[in-house]
C-alpha cells in the first residue's frame, strides 16, 4: 500500500487537513496531518505541510479542530425497528417479544415498513458517525434498497425462522427469498449479505444444518442471537440436553464466520468454545441492560482473544443507534465488573467499534482503520466545543466525553454523506412525513390493543 513516501497522483479528489488522525491498527495519533482520497480510497496520510507542497487536490477541507477516525461499524441492528422506538419499554426479553414486538410486526411489517424504517435508521446512524451496519430483519431486499439510497455500507441478513410471518412461511421460504435478494444486489459496491438465523430457540436443527451448508458454499457470515438470557439457556438444557453453543458446535456452525450476538451468559466452557473456534461476538451493552438480560463478560472474552465488536441492537430495545454510547458503556461496564480500571481503555473501545467489527464481517482488508489503500469510510469529530474543553487526549475524549452530536462530517467510499452536521443525500422532510404516517398506524393499533 502507498504511504507518505510513495509517489502519488498530484490531484487527489479530496484532501482533508485535520488536527488529529487516529490510526487504529497501530494505536497511533497523528497531529496536523492530511488524509488524501482518490477514487473512493485512502491514497495517503501525511503531514499537512508536505501535503500542501505535494498536492493540488480537486477539493480541500480544513478541519483544524477535528479528530478523524474510521467510520464506526454497528455490528448488530434490526434497522427497520426504528419505527417501533419506545413502543414497549421496561420489559424482559420474552415478554417484550411475545406480547408486544411480534404482534406489532404481524400487524404492520411490510416492504414499505422496512424501507421507511431502515431509511430512518440510516439517517440516525450517519449523523452519529456510523458508516456500516450489520442487519437482521424481514424483507431484506427493502433494507438493501434503503441502505443503497442513503449511501450506507451494510451487511444485510438473510433472516431464517421456523415459524411463519408476513414475509415467509417457513425456514426454507425465508432462505429462498433472502438469497434471491442477495442475488439481486450482489454487485452493489456497498452491500454484502450474511445468513441470519434468528436464534437457537427459533431455529431447528434441520434449518441450522441447511444454513451451515449454505454459509460454507457462499463463504458468507452467519449472524444470530446467542446466550442472551438465563431462561434461553435453561430452556435449551431442558429441550436439547446441552447449552446453545454446544448444540451449535455439534451442528458445525461455530467458526470465524459466526457473529454471535449478545453472549451475555457465558461460563468458562463457553468462552473456551468461542475462542477455540475463532468466533466473533457482537456486544450490545445498552440493549442487554435495558432488557434486564445482564452483563456480558467483555473482559473475559477479550482475555481469551475472542474478537468482539459493538452493536446497538434495534431502536425498539435501546432506544437509540448510538455507537458513542456503546463505546463508553462497554468500557465502563468492563472496568466495573472486572474491578480493573485499566480494562478496555479508550483505544481498545474505539477498536471494538471499528476494526474489530470489520474483522467480524470479513471486511477488515477494506474498512475499519485509516490506512492507505482502504476504502475511504471516514468520520470527523469536532473537539473544540466548550463541553469538550480542554482536550489533552483526543481518543480519550472521543470515548469518555464526546457524543454523536459532535460528528461534523462523514464519508463513505469517499463520498460525503454528512457535511457540517447535515445529511447530504436525504430528504428529511419526506422522511419525517413517512415516519409520521407509521407512528399514526402503530399508535392506533397500540391504543386499540389497550382498549
Amino acid at each position: 500500500m502507498p504511504d507518505a513516501r510513495t509517489p502519488l497522483p498530484d490531484s487527489p479528489d479530496l484532501l482533508i487537513h485535520a488536527r488529529w488522525i487516529a490510526r487504529i491498527e497501530s494505536e497511533t495519533l497523528l497531529e496536523n496531518h492530511a488524509l488524501a482520497i482518490s477514487a473512493g480510497r485512502i491514497a495517503a496520510i501525511l503531514p499537512s505541510s508536505l501535503a500542501r507542497e505535494r498536492y493540488t487536490p480537486q477539493e480541500t477541507l480544513e478541519l483544524g479542530n477535528h479528530l478523524l477516525i474510521p467510520g464506526l461499524i454497528n455490528l448488530h441492528t434490526h434497522a427497520a425497528m426504528n419505527l417501533m422506538r419506545g413502543i414497549a419499554d421496561d420489559l424482559p426479553l420474552m415478554t417484550w417479544l411475545e406480547q408486544h414486538i411480534w404482534p406489532a410486526e404481524r400487524a404492520h411489517v411490510s416492504p414499505q415498513f422496512v424501507r421507511d424504517g431502515t431509511r430512518l435508521a440510516c439517517a440516525e446512524m450517519l449523523r452519529g458517525g456510523i458508516t456500516c451496519f450489520n442487519d437482521m430483519y424481514f424483507f431484506p431486499e427493502a433494507a438493501a434498497e434503503a441502505a443503497a439510497e442513503m449511501g450506507m455500507r451494510a451487511m444485510i441478513g438473510v433472516l431464517a425462522l421456523d415459524f411463519p410471518s408476513a414475509y415467509a412461511s417457513d425456514a426454507s421460504d425465508y432462505l429462498h427469498k433472502g438469497l434471491a435478494a442477495r442475488d439481486a444486489w450482489r454487485d452493489h459496491p456497498l452491500l454484502h449479505f450474511s445468513l441470519a438465523p434468528h436464534a437457537p430457540y427459533t431455529v431447528s436443527d434441520a434449518s441450522f444444518e441447511k444454513i451451515q451448508t449454505l454459509a460454507a458454499q457462499l463463504e458468507i457470515p452467519i449472524h444470530l442471537h446467542i446466550h442472551e438470557t438465563r431462561d434461553e439457556i435453561a430452556g435449551h438444557l431442558q429441550q436439547h440436553g446441552c447449552r446453545p453453543l454446544a448444540r451449535l458446535e455439534r451442528l458445525g456452525l461455530l467458526g470465524p464466520q459466526l457473529i454471535g450476538v449478545h453472549a451475555v451468559h457465558l461460563d468458562r466452557s463457553d468462552l473456551d468454545t468461542l475462542a477455540r473456534h475463532n468466533c466473533n461476538i457482537a456486544h450490545c451493552p445498552t440493549s442487554n441492560l435495558k432488557l434486564g438480560s445482564g452483563l456480558a463478560p467483555l473482559a473475559g472474552m477479550l482475555a481469551q482473544g475472542i474478537n468482539v465488536g459493538l452493536g446497538t441492537d434495534g431502536a425498539a430495545s435501546n432506544n437509540r443507534l448510538d455507537m458513542f454510547q456503546e463505546m463508553r458503556l462497554a468500557s465502563l461496564l468492563a472496568k466495573g465488573s472486572s474491578g480493573d480500571a485499566g480494562c478496555v481503555p479508550a483505544w481498545q473501545a474505539l477498536r471494538l467499534a471499528t476494526l474489530n467489527g470489520a474483522q467480524a464481517l470479513g471486511l477488515e482488508d477494506q474498512i475499519g482503520s485509516l490506512e492507505p489503500g482502504k476504502q475511504a469510510d471516514v468520520v470527523a469529530i469536532e473537539l473544540d466545543e466548550l463541553e469538550l474543553s480542554p482536550c489533552f487526549n483526543p481518543v480519550s475524549h472521543l470515548v469518555n466525553c464526546a457524543g454523536r452530536e459532535h460528528v461534523s462530517h462523514v464519508w463513505i467510499q469517499g463520498k460525503c454523506c454528512v457535511f457540517d452536521k447535515a445529511l447530504v443525500h436525504c430528504d428529511t422532510v419526506s422522511l419525517k412525513n413517512s415516519v409520521g404516517l407509521w407512528q399514526n398506524r402503530l399508535g392506533s393499533s397500540l391504543k386499540s390493543g389497550r382498549d
